[in-house]
C-alpha cells in the first residue's frame, strides 16, 4: 500500500511575519551573547549563526516537528530554540546555569533538546555526520516515517567520516537529508582552498545519491528544496545532499580576527541580508504597517532581555551534580 506523505505547509502573510521575527529574534539572541561573552558571563568557544538564519527557517517550515529531527554542529544555539525549546534555557546552558537544557553541563557547543528532537550540537568536527545517519536508521528499523536533517559546515565536508557514511546512507536507503551550509570559511580557510572544485554538492555524485546547490539565504528556496528532499525520504528512497550557499556576517568564533577576509566583501554579502530579504517582502506586499514591525521588533528585543535576565539570575550547578549526570545507573560497575 502506497503511503500518504504530507506536503510541505503553503507559504503565506503570517509565513514571512513568523519568519522575520524568528530570525531577528535569532540575530538578536546571537547578538547579545557576543555581548554578555566580552563580560565573561559565557566563556569557552562561541561560534555565532548571524547570516544563515534562512537555512535554519526554510528548513523548519518544511519539517514535521512532531517525528522530524535535527543535529549540527557546533554553531547551535538557535536550532533548538526554532524547533521548539525555551530560549532561556538555551541561554541559561551557555551561561553553564543549572537550569539550562543540559543542566549548564554542555555549554555553548552542545546544545541538546531531547524533547524537541534536536539532537545537539558536536564540537568534533564532521562527528555528527555519522550520528545523523543513525538516528535515521533508528527511525527505519523502528518503521517510523521521521526524517533526521544532519548539518555540517563546508570544513567537514572534507572529512572522511562523510564517505563512509554517505555509502551506507545511500546503501540502506535511510531517511536522512545531509546538508552543508556552505558559508565560504572552514574557519579561515576558504572553500577554494579545501578542494580542487568549489561544488560541494558533486560529493553526492559519487554515490548517485540526488543533491544539489541551494540559495542559502532565501528561506524559500530552502524550504523547497528541503520539502522535495523529506518527502523523498518519507518514500523509502533514501538520502539527499544539499548544498545551502549561505554567509556568516561574524567570525568563525569570538577569537577569529577574520584577516582571511575583507570588510568590503561582508558588506557585499550584507546585501543579500535573509532578514532584509523578507522584511523588504512584508513591506512591498503590505504583510504588516511599519507600527506593526516595529511591535515585532519591540517583543524581540524584550525576549532577548528575558532570556538574559533568566540566565544571570539562575545558580550554578552544585559540584555534586558532576556525579549525577554521567552514569544512569546508580552501581555502574566500572568506575569503582
Amino acid at each position: 500500500m502506497k503511503k500518504t506523505i504530507k506536503r510541505m505547509k503553503k507559504v503565506t502573510k503570517q509565513t514571512y511575519i513568523n519568519w522575520y521575527k524568528d530570525m531577528l529574534f535569532w540575530r538578536k539572541f546571537e547578538d547579545k551573547l557576543a555581548s554578555v561573552y566580552i563580560q565573561q558571563k559565557v566563556r569557552g568557544f562561541l561560534h555565532l549563526y548571524n547570516g544563515q538564519e534562512a537555512v535554519l527557517a526554510g528548513a523548519i517550515h518544511a519539517m514535521d516537528l512532531s517525528k522530524d529531527k535535527m543535529i549540527t554542529a557546533y554553531r547551535n544555539h538557535v536550532q533548538p530554540i526554532g524547533m521548539g525549546e525555551d530560549p532561556k534555557r538555551v541561554m541559561a546552558e551557555l551561561y553553564g546555569k543549572v537550569t539550562g537544557t543540559s543542566k549548564g553541563m554542555g555549554g555553548s557547543m552542545h546544545i541538546f533538546s531531547k524533547k524537541h528532537g534536536f539532537y545537539g550540537g558536536h564540537g568534533i568536527v564532521g562527528g555528527q555526520i555519522p550520528l545523523g545517519a543513525g538516528i535515521a536508521f533508528g527511525d527505519k528499523y523502528k518503521g517510523s516515517d521521521g526524517v533526521t536533517l544532519t548539518c555540517f559546515g563546508d570544513g567537514a565536508a572534507r572529512q572522511g567520516s562523510l564517505h563512509e557514511t554517505f555509502n551506507m546512507a545511500m546503501l540502506w536507503k535511510l531517511p536522512v537529508v545531509f546538508i552543508v551550509e556552505n558559508n565560504g570559511y572552514a574557519m579561515g580557510t576558504s572553500v577554494e582552498r579545501t578542494a580542487n572544485h568549489t561544488d560541494i554538492w558533486k560529493l553526492g555524485l559519487g554515490y548517485e545519491m540526488p543533491c544539489g546547490p541551494v540559495d542559502g539565504m532565501n528561506p524559500i528556496k530552502v524550504a523547497e528544496a528541503v520539502d522535495e528532499a523529506i518527502q523523498r525520504a518519507r518514500r523509502g528512497e533514501g538520502p539527499t545532499f544539499l548544498e545551502m550557499k549561505t554567509y556568516r556576517y561574524r567570525g568563525h568564533s569570538m577569537s577569529d580576527a577574520q584577516h582571511y577576509r575583507t570588510k568590503d566583501e561582508v558588506a557585499e554579502y550584507k546585501k543579500i541580508d535573509p532578514i532584509t530579504q523578507i522584511l523588504d517582502v512584508i513591506k512591498d506586499k503590505n504583510y504588516a504597517t511599519q507600527e506593526e514591525i516595529e511591535k515585532i521588533n519591540q517583543e524581540v528585543k524584550d525576549m532577548v532581555k528575558e532570556c538574559e535576565k533568566f540566565a544571570d539570575e539562575s545558580p550554578y550547578p552544585e559540584i555534586s551534580q558532576l556525579h549525577d549526570v554521567v552514569y544512569e545507573q546508580e552501581d555502574y560497575p566500572f568506575i569503582k
